[in-house]
């Protein structure tokens, strides 16, 4: 696969499942984790196919649940390939729930996952295709999801808040924050 390119719509998987009560957390709505479970499933299926590789997952960038699904809804999930680093490649991925009684739709999630292609034999990182890039969406995808990595980058370059001055954070924390610091003299040194 060294100078390839491949688009977009050569990534594309869309994957719907009936919503079961053995799916349903204890308020009666499908358990978060379950979908997790689904989109990191077809997250697989969506790096694979494009590279042609065995796929592990290496981060999710967030995750918000904007509505409940109900047990008794066709959940679908679309996935595309966004982003191409060497190894890696960007999957966004949305999830719609429909009520099959009365057709309404609603969005439910958009996350994005990062894949890394592996050598089946070695297990180590492999070159996936480039990307081809074929309409304005596409465009401002790949765009986004680069910003998102520069910016993944930037906060782990500044993992430790304040330089690790404790005393700066605490007061950060007391003037900013509804929380009340209570350390023992052997905790920290001030």
């Amino acid at each position: 696969m060294d100078n390839a390119y491949k688009t977009v719509k050569c990534s594309q998987i869309t994957l719907s499942q009936l919503m079961l009560p053995s799916h349903s957390n204890f308020s009666g709505k499908i358990h978060g984790g379950y979908l997790l479970s689904l989109m990191d499933q077809i997250a697989f299926a969506c790096g694979s196919k494009f590279s042609g590789k065995y796929c592990v997952t290496a981060s999710v960038d967030r995750v918000d649940f904007l509505n409940p699904i109900e047990v008794g809804e066709l959940v679908t999930l679309n996935a595309s390939v966004n982003y191409v680093g060497a190894s890696s490649m960007v999957v966004g991925i949305r999830v719609d729930a429909q009520n099959i009684q009365t057709g309404l739709v609603k969005h439910c999630n958009s996350s994005y996952f990062t894949m890394i292609a592996k050598d089946s034999d070695t297990g180590k990182p492999v070159r996936v295709p480039r990307l081809q890039l074929k309409s304005e969406e596409e465009i401002m995808r790949y765009l986004k999801a680069a910003e998102r990595i520069s910016l993944r980058k930037q906060r782990t370059a500044s993992a430790v808040p304040f330089d690790g001055d404790v005393t700066q954070a605490i007061r950060h924390i007391e003037q900013h924050h509804d929380a009340k610091v209570s350390l023992t003299a052997n905790a920290v040194s001030l």
